[in-house]
């Protein structure tokens, strides 16, 4: 008994998740929703991938994004944008690359699943979506969570005053052995 109201209170003192949840279907629409809300989650719907970067603010017309979003769940197959060339677009963004993005389908087929976790998914879900897996999609915005408080705290305790004038690691370039050497 004490464990659950420890639970409830734990949970009711975190502040909720904002997800926004991409799909061009009411009816696939409707069911993410339902599931995050039974979760606990603030939920914003849209119906495509071109409305999805209006409301975050990246599309043309709207520059800046004052908007918190937690997580940003899409569907793969849509009209006009596919949910991996919004997948694409955010994390280009500098305001939401480190927001958890999950690609959903219903069409497992593995070359477009790798695809999207190579571009940077969080995971890909085959539809229909569970609420097992939206449980689990909440792991991934916690454990992020996480990190950032981690690094902001330990960045607070100890500043790097250091200069490093080494090229980041994705621009190093590799050096070959001289076969004449």
């Amino acid at each position: 008994m004490a464990r659950k109201m420890f639970q409830l209170e734990r949970e009711s003192s975190s502040p909720q998740l904002h997800v926004l949840a991409v799909d061009d279907s009411v009816v696939d629409r409707k069911v993410i929703e339902r599931l995050l809300r039974i979760s606990s989650c603030k939920v914003t719907t849209v119906d495509s991938g071109r409305r999805a970067l209006q409301f975050l603010g990246l599309d043309e017309e709207q520059k800046t994004a004052d908007i918190d979003v937690n997580m940003i769940i899409t569907d793969y197959c849509m009209p006009g944008m596919t949910g991996y060339e919004l997948l694409k677009k955010i994390k280009e963004s500098s305001t939401f690359r480190e927001v958890p993005v999950v690609v959903m389908s219903s069409e497992n087929i593995l070359a477009r699943i790798d695809r999207c976790l190579e571009e940077g998914a969080e995971d890909f879900i085959v539809k229909p979506v569970k609420l097992s897996d939206v449980k689990r999609l909440r792991e991934y915005v916690e454990r992020k969570r996480e990190k950032n408080n981690h690094n902001h705290t330990s960045n607070k305790r100890k500043p790097d005053h250091s200069l490093s004038l080494s090229p980041p690691p994705s621009t190093r370039s590799r050096t070959l052995p001289n076969p004449d050497s």
